[in-house]
């Protein structure tokens, strides 16, 4: 595949995910009037978004915007395992910091509002 594997992988997984989508949309369509063939409406959502890949694919500026995109997330590094453990630690602090301030603002409006309707 060469050093545009992941560019053409965009491609083929788009044309299954739409492939998916067409066949699903016509499936459900074509259901209100009879019941659906299914290899019709299979080959005809391959036939569509196969047509419809082939042209994105052909398309430059498409081409050139898809590439640009995989060369941007080849730049993307992910978190150490380390790195993440404490993200996570940190998360979960401050939001029982958080869960306890709220919790007490509740509970001394709750008060308040029992003392000042009594």
């Amino acid at each position: 595949m060469g050093p545009n594997k992941f560019v053409h992988l965009t491609f083929a997984l788009g044309a299954l995910l739409a492939a998916f989508v067409v066949a699903r949309a016509s499936d459900w369509v074509w259901s209100y009037f009879a019941k659906p063939n299914d290899l019709a409406v299979n080959a005809f959502a391959i036939l569509v978004t196969g047509t419809a890949a082939l042209l994105t694919y052909r398309n430059e500026r498409i081409y050139a915007s898809v590439v640009d995109v995989t060369r941007e997330l080849e730049k993307v590094t992910w978190p150490t395992r380390k790195e993440t453990s404490a993200a996570t630690i940190v998360v979960i602090v401050t939001v029982l910091i958080a869960a306890l301030i709220l919790s007490s603002f509740d509970a001394l409006w709750s008060k308040l509002t029992t003392w000042f309707l009594s």
